[in-house]
């Protein structure tokens, strides 16, 4: 029998490290500045887009997939026949898991399996290293979506973003809230919740210390975590931030795995710069 071969999105978050070490398959979204629409993590970097939105006052557009690259990317696996199993951004937020369902009726693929992640970043990437661990073991299709359908309610998604102003440029949150919290500098934790995001918290001061408090807050709920790994994921924060973040989870001496991961282009176009996120699954 073939090995079931993982796939996501590009918004899972995951480095060039973890996608070579588990073997996953990455479909790009699209991002939009101005006329030019461009894929994620190949055509463009987090960073063009900071520039591209602080000279032009916008935040990118983002979009799905088209149909036919999502069929060019799967072709070399379906002429395998290889089962594929593909995890998408929630479809609360984006319409990427229909447009795979949509490639898998175009090519007349049964073996295509799409999963709603009911997450974003690495909220979906805690979910495919999992399913592709369970790959490699060789699970079958059946014993890794149940697998899924287990962990998924239990993925814990939670960031502080610096500034609402990108979540305000995307249409995520009104300008007078975006205004207030900027002048009154307070920090908003979001946390996705039945695949959506919303307000958990609110934080005041200077980033760094916002971003320790919040991660020491968590610090009950990490206790309660599935120690195989939790992920650090931030839109550009400063080392020693992130240096802070790590030594402290790893002084809980609770997960096996502290890794750190930069997010890509889709989920940094609405966060903005020097967002922090800590993610893990729950027992």
């Amino acid at each position: 029998m073939n090995q079931v071969k993982i796939f996501a999105d590009s918004t899972c978050d995951l480095s060039e490290d973890l996608i070579k070490r588990y073997d996953i398959g990455i479909i790009p979204l699209m991002i939009s500045l101005g006329d030019k629409s461009l894929k994620d993590g190949i055509e463009v970097s987090p960073q063009q887009i900071y520039e591209w939105s602080d000279r032009t006052g916008e935040t990118p557009k983002t979009a799905a997939p088209s149909i036919g690259d999502v069929i060019d990317i799967l072709t070399p696996y379906v002429n395998e026949k290889r089962p594929i199993i593909f995890f998408g951004i929630s479809e609360a937020m984006s319409v990427t898991c229909n447009v795979l369902r949509l490639a898998a009726e175009n090519m007349d693929y049964p073996d295509l399996y799409v999963i709603d992640s009911k997450n974003l970043s690495t909220g979906i990437g805690l979910q495919i290293v999992r399913a592709a661990e369970l790959a490699m073991k060789g699970c079958s299709v059946t014993e890794i979506i149940e697998d899924n359908n287990r962990i998924n309610p239990k993925v814990r998604a939670s960031f502080v973003v610096d500034t609402l102003t990108f979540l305000h440029r995307g249409g995520r949150c009104s300008a007078v809230t975006a205004l207030l919290a900027n002048t009154l500098k307070l920090k908003p934790k979001i946390a996705v919740i039945n695949g959506k995001m919303d307000v958990a918290k609110k934080y005041r001061g200077n980033q760094k210390s916002v971003i320790l408090k919040y991660v020491s807050d968590l610090e009950e709920e990490l206790k309660n975590a599935e120690p195989d790994r939790v992920f650090i994921t931030h839109s550009g924060c400063s080392d020693d931030v992130i240096d802070e973040v790590k030594g402290y989870l790893m002084k809980l001496h609770i997960f096996r795995e502290v890794i750190v991961t930069q997010a890509g282009g889709v989920i940094s176009s609405h966060c903005g710069p020097n967002t922090l996120g800590v993610l893990f699954i729950s027992k």
